[in-house]
């Protein structure tokens, strides 16, 4: 079987380029489709063959893509499908754009709608500048959002990376599609004895403005309770100066420290709306509860009253509410409980539902040389 796949960018590591590679451990020889490739930071792909767009040539492309946002759709379809029987489209935004020929069944696993086009209000980028500007980019923004629904009728079939997602891909694309969580690594992650636990609470994400970073940091500056911010990114000046002394801010980590904040952490805070949401089942893999914000995809991970909690509005009030429930349910919490929770979500469920979905959709498609598209 000749598999393809595929994936927007390559230009930081998060959760899209965790399921990219267990895409690649299950189909090793495959090579990967991209319109961006920024090969110093993204490194675990070196040994793959990477096939890029003509974006990937172009100045400041590989760290500040999102200002070619309006040539990505014609950058996708530059892409060549290499031959094969299978085409995997990692997706975001625009990958699953890309013009197959027919005897190549493509499958999109799909994390979410272009958020900056349907979900205004989850990843939101205010128009700036004069009526003028406003109106061009509001020109641009309704041709993206036609061009993405016509780009999302061109996958077979949809697979989904939560319920939540499911819903957005109904709502927006009028697509059915399967659910497949994503992959987490929990073997990697170890749970500590209570006596080895910290007296921080922990935040870790990328610092750009839909994650919430600056909601936390407001809550604990009025907490006064001991906070560390794992992450980097543009937001990171602005939270270091809204920061008290209780808050440490850490800048990027390596995979040990990760660990070894992870476990020692009181619990892990996740102010943000995800499609999905990796970091809370990390967390809970290392035995640590998590404090979510009651939307998203942290509602199908976290088991509120047993792993963790929720607050229930995005606001400073709701959140350190929360924070001091969870000072009387910590004592009541079983580290096990959250491991468990986790195993839920291991690259082993992973790869087994991936391997059965694709043989299962590809002898479908051979044998009647057409697909449901009506996955329910």
């Amino acid at each position: 079987m000749r598999v393809v796949l595929a994936q927007d960018w390559l230009t930081d590591n998060g959760g899209g380029e965790q399921c990219l590679r267990g895409f690649l451990d299950l189909y090793p020889k495959s090579p990967i489709l991209t319109t961006i490739w920024n090969e110093k930071k993204v490194k675990q792909f070196n040994d793959t063959k990477i096939c890029t767009s003509f974006l990937n040539n172009y100045p400041y492309a590989k760290t500040k893509w999102r200002i070619f946002a309006p040539i990505l759709p014609r950058a996708v379809e530059s892409l060549r499908v290499p031959r094969a029987d299978v085409l995997i489209s990692n997706c975001y935004t625009v990958i699953k754009g890309l013009i197959t020929k027919p005897e190549t069944l493509h499958i999109c696993y799909c994390h979410t709608p272009t958020r900056s086009l349907w979900l205004r209000e989850i990843d939101e980028r205010p128009y700036q500048g004069n009526f003028i500007k406003r109106a061009f980019a509001s020109k641009i923004a309704h041709d993206l959002r036609l061009w993405d629904f016509a780009a999302a009728q061109r996958p077979d079939l949809f697979v989904a990376n939560s319920k939540n997602a499911k819903k957005r891909i109904k709502k927006f694309y009028r697509r059915g599609s399967k659910v497949i969580y994503p992959p987490v690594d929990i073997h990697k992650f170890k749970v500590e004895e209570k006596k080895e636990i910290g007296d921080y609470f922990l935040f870790v994400s990328r610092l750009i403005p839909y994650k919430k970073a600056d909601l936390v940091v407001a809550a604990f500056n009025q907490s006064g309770l001991p906070l560390k911010i794992a992450g980097d990114g543009p937001e990171r000046k602005k939270l270091e100066k809204m920061a008290n002394n209780n808050i440490e801010i850490l800048g990027y980590v390596d995979n040990k420290r990760l660990i070894e904040l992870l476990s020692h952490c009181r619990a892990f805070i996740f102010p943000a709306e995800e499609d999905f949401g990796i970091a809370p089942v990390e967390a809970m893999a290392s035995g640590r509860p998590v404090i979510a914000y009651a939307k998203g995809g942290a509602l199908e991970t976290v088991v509120e009253g047993r792993t963790g909690l929720f607050f229930k509005d995005q606001t400073i009030d709701s959140l350190i509410l929360t924070v001091k429930r969870f000072e009387k349910f910590e004592p009541l919490f079983n580290p096990q409980d959250s491991r468990t929770q986790a195993e839920k979500f291991s690259i082993e469920r992973y790869e087994m539902e991936w391997r059965g979905f694709v043989e299962k959709s590809l002898l479908e498609y051979n044998k009647d040389d057409k697909i449901n598209l009506n996955i329910q």
